[in-house]
């Protein structure tokens, strides 16, 4: 399977495309104004126990307080006269654990979502490359999916030799015939790090961020990019060095798969993303026969319906639902991973009377998802003729990151949020620069937007034209029209992607 990482960098967001046999699969994308906290390690002070949820409320310095299970609650946290109680298990004693105005250090597993806090935990670990490094634990703990027996003695004898007493690992999957040289390497970072820690947890006023996990090159290197990417390309020449020098350090042979892409058409124009992500917020997605599968998305349930559309078959109808429904089984297993889709998913497939087409139909979805990084579990057929898949997901799925509710029809539908249509302007404008450039231009927005465009005026800022930026109660929010000033004819679909 040929893997590529595509980056588009750009001052108001950053996008992370991964196309597996090109074929875009997963899409990142953090804007300047989101807060990721995910992985973050804050000294918080309790602000709230509530023993009949077995949870706590902890202010991190956010605007909504983290939330805290009982089973999350790390040993360190608990003073020694209360430990007893605590390994109890039972989580109606954590208003006798946990205090209001104790300060505790917490790590977020989960961002926060829309009106939801943060998700945290006392468990505290350091995500590596190679390696997770756990602090309060004290053994090593390989992967599963490095079921060799030898490669996994011999990581566990170098570890057992490399780290310290009081510390424990995790192994990650992308570890195998990695020597010991690069595993010590690894883990004095992460030690050191630790340490660093610890310094600004004991000087620190809570609420306090004492650690931030959210670096995009960090990041990028660590969850990413590994042996099983052949590329990884990047239009900003700084964070493509930055992540050279990073690797270095770390797998220096990985470091020729870096390409910078410093052409003037746009990255994601070149490699097909900016297509296929206007395509994201469609409900029906066609199939290459001709079926469709149809995906309606609330915040906990996902409903996905098959249909054979304009495909007919040709002889045997058996055989013409078959084909639908391995199309289907590939393009929802895609279409799972783009869109991040979570919570319990329900797949709706054509009925099929042969056990065997619902196997390979089963197999095909579950082959799909294999890649998937996210924990999630697909269930068989069901009597009902449905699959049921249960998927986690750590942060904000694309559909609330780029849209924004309908007020309309009061919620049940979306519509393209306002600076995802100004974004979607300075695009425009930054592929046209070359074509267009100091023309005067008239832009026609709803008016919603025009008052995001004059409240945030440094989006268009750097751009060659003079602009006019019109209002219009008659376009629709997620659209917009753009006049050459000269011609007085409309210019925006030339340009378009």
């Amino acid at each position: 399977m040929h893997c590529e990482i595509i980056v588009n960098v750009n001052p108001f967001e950053t996008r992370i495309a991964i196309i597996e046999d090109h074929k875009l699969v997963e899409l990142f994308a953090e804007r300047k104004e989101q807060q990721v906290v995910i992985g973050n390690i804050y000294k918080g002070i309790i602000s709230n126990v509530l023993p009949g949820m077995g949870a706590a409320f902890i202010d991190i310095g956010l605007s909504r307080a983290a939330f805290l299970h009982y089973r999350d609650i790390s040993t360190s946290s608990v003073p020694k006269a209360k430990q007893k109680l605590f390994l109890k298990g039972d989580s109606s004693n954590i208003g006798k654990i946990l205090s209001v105005g104790q300060e505790i250090t917490v790590q977020v597993t989960k961002d926060p979502i829309q009106k939801k806090g943060a998700r945290v935990s006392g468990k505290i670990s350091l995500p590596g490359k190679f390696l997770v490094y756990k602090p309060n634990a004290r053994k090593v703990y390989i992967s599963r999916k490095i079921t060799n027996k030898t490669e996994r003695a011999r990581i566990h004898s170098i570890l057992k030799s490399v780290k310290e007493k009081e510390a424990g690992v995790i192994v990650r999957t992308d570890t195998v015939n990695i020597d010991k040289k690069d595993f010590t390497r690894e883990y004095s970072g992460l030690s050191q790090t630790w340490k660093l820690v610890q310094k600004q947890m004991k000087h620190a006023k809570a609420p306090y961020c004492v650690y931030d996990d959210n670096s995009l090159s960090f990041s990028l290197i660590r969850d990413l990019f590994n042996s099983k990417v052949d590329k990884l390309i990047i239009d900003d020449k700084k964070i493509s060095e930055k992540i050279k020098n990073h690797l270095k350090a770390i797998t220096p042979e990985l470091t020729d798969r870096i390409e910078f892409y410093g052409e003037d058409t746009p990255i994601f124009n070149v490699f097909g993303v900016e297509k296929e992500i206007e395509l994201i917020f469609n409900s029906r997605v066609k199939l290459p026969s001709g079926g469709n599968i149809t995906i309606q998305q609330t915040e906990a349930l996902v409903a996905i319906d098959i249909n054979t559309g304009s495909f007919t078959g040709k002889n045997d109808y058996n055989q013409t639902i078959a084909i639908t429904n391995i199309e289907a089984a590939k393009e929802i297993a895609r279409q799972i991973r783009l869109r991040d889709l979570a919570g319990i998913l329900v797949i709706d497939f054509i009925d099929m009377k042969s056990e065997e087409n619902q196997e390979k139909v089963f197999s095909t979805l579950k082959k799909g998802l294999k890649n998937d990084r996210a924990k999630h579990k697909v269930y068989p057929f069901s009597q009902l003729g449905l699959v049921e898949i249960s998927r986690k997901r750590t942060r904000g799925s694309l559909l609330l990151t780029y849209s924004t509710q309908c007020p309309h029809c009061n919620g049940t539908g979306r519509l393209i949020s306002r600076d995802s249509v100004a974004i979607r302007i300075s695009r425009w404008l930054q592929r046209t620069k070359y074509f267009i450039k100091n023309e005067p231009l008239r832009i026609v927005v709803h008016k919603n937007v025009k008052a995001f465009l004059e409240e945030n005026p440094q989006i268009l800022q750097s751009e060659n034209n003079q602009i006019e930026i019109e209002g219009s109660s008659n376009m629709k929010l997620d659209e917009f029209k753009v006049y050459s000033q000269i011609t007085k004819q409309e210019i925006t679909l030339r340009y378009s992607t």
